[in-house]
């Protein structure tokens, strides 16, 4: 008797009956969620300390920051690309999450050195880390994408992300001792969480090769090859297929109203607060607010409402939400409304919005989930951050009720966006994504 064929245990029974896990899915979805966790804790310890460091330069300055960060992500896309066209999957995913973990000790010991006062190595911090992170959550919902089919990533996503919430939980609670721990120590923990990770990205390798050849549902691609091309063909696939630019307008424009909080968080609490480490404590504690009520939506509650309403409700949520938060602030322009803001923004979008826009990448073709998707979720996404910034910190002069307008009107145009994407998606019918021609045709429109 295999395993796959064997009685299910207490456990998978019980996480069938609760979150509609299937038992020969529950070893790959439970490392799935654990990788996820160590690999959000690890950005969620040093995120904070970006944020604190994006005060030193200054909150009607973080254009700059923004600007730079785009361009570093515009040259990192190819390079990205180049090196996942040359070298084996199965080799490249591990790779990346060991880079970054090298990069952040390589912060640690500028900021041992006693420079890290300094406002250059502030900005180089900020941007590094806003570069880093959007590529190693990128890299992660590629691979999910390509281990489960479209019909698992409704019932599974919500679930495995709610991971990474339980990482961003962790994280923030870790920062609260920064005033003890230090901000340049921190880096230290969160190094070793990217090592964890890239433990779990290659037993999550060899569940894929598990799931293919029990022949049970999953997608039927492997990771013993190298995706060919050259390093500009996320940017092609992108550019040709009108799905794909769709999903990369609803995430621009999603950027744009994060941005416009962001920027008026970073004001009123550079203000708020002297210290840097009070700063930090500052971003922890709504980190900290938000991901309690976040992770038990997503364990409970992402898969059902995505089964019962539909893809297209999940990428409604947040646009709907954000015009009456956006209202709330011009009527009440301060820390505590505009904090209450950015938690129920966040609560929507990580439990349901975000979960539900990975799903879109299950329809799609390999070469797509890995290049056209690393360039919607780094070089469009920092593109919005762009965008938004420089227009808000010209709004900012205009005080954060002037901002709050602004991301009110972003908000409304994010939604007919989103009500499109979501019906191209669930309009699509035929074979799941693991055909390549099948999924390449739905890209492509």
């Amino acid at each position: 008797m295999t395993e796959d064929t064997r009685p299910p245990s207490r456990l998978a029974r019980l996480m069938r009956s609760l979150v509609a896990i299937e038992p020969y899915e529950l070893r790959p979805v439970l490392l799935s969620t654990l990788c996820f966790f160590f690999l959000f804790f690890s950005y969620a310890v040093i995120k904070p300390v970006r944020d604190a460091m994006g005060t030193v330069w200054g909150a009607r300055h973080l254009q700059e920051l923004f600007l730079a960060t785009f361009l570093l992500s515009f040259a990192i896309a190819p390079l990205y690309s180049g090196v996942a066209s040359r070298v084996r999957l199965s080799s490249f995913l591990p790779w990346v999450y060991g880079v970054v973990g090298a990069s952040v000790l390589a912060f640690y010991l500028l900021f041992v050195s006693g420079r890290y006062q300094e406002r250059w190595l502030a900005a180089a911090f900020f941007v590094w880390v806003s570069t880093f992170n959007l590529l190693i959550l990128s890299v992660f919902w590629s691979f999910m994408a390509d281990l489960f089919s479209r019909v698992q990533a409704k019932r599974l996503f919500g679930f495995i992300a709610a991971g990474g919430t339980a990482g961003n939980i962790v994280g923030p609670a870790i920062d609260f001792m920064a005033k003890r721990v230090g901000n340049e120590n921190l880096m230290l923990i969160s190094a070793g969480g990217f090592l964890v990770t890239i433990v779990l990205v290659l037993a999550l390798g060899r569940e894929k090769e598990r799931l293919i050849a029990a022949g049970v549902e999953t997608q039927r691609t492997t990771l013993d090859h190298r995706l060919g091309g050259n390093p500009f063909d996320g940017f092609r696939l992108l550019l040709r297929s009108p799905y794909l630019a769709l999903v990369a307008l609803f995430l621009f424009i999603m950027t744009s109203v994060s941005t416009i909080v962001y920027i008026q968080l970073q004001a009123m609490i550079g203000k708020a607060f002297v210290s840097h480490e009070a700063r930090t404590q500052a971003f922890a504690a709504i980190d900290l607010a938000d991901n309690g009520i976040t992770v038990l939506i997503q364990v409970f509650g992402t898969g059902r409402i995505i089964q019962r309403f539909g893809v297209t409700t999940g990428l409604l949520l947040n646009p709907i939400i954000m015009v009456l938060a956006f209202i709330a602030v011009m009527f009440s322009p301060v820390l505590m409304i505009l904090g209450g803001v950015q938690v129920i923004r966040r609560v929507a979008e990580y439990a349901v919005a975000k979960p539900a826009r990975e799903m879109l990448f299950t329809v799609v073709d390999q070469e797509s989930k890995y290049k056209a998707k690393n360039v919607i979720d780094t070089v469009v996404y920092r593109g919005g951050d762009l965008v938004a910034s420089s227009i808000s910190s010209f709004v900012l002069s205009f005080g954060v009720s002037g901002l709050a307008v602004f991301g009110a009107i972003v908000s409304a145009l994010w939604f007919p966006v989103a009500w499109a994407l979501g019906r191209r998606y669930e309009s699509a019918r035929g074979p799941e994504a693991t055909a390549r021609t099948a999924s390449s045709s739905i890209a492509a429109g």
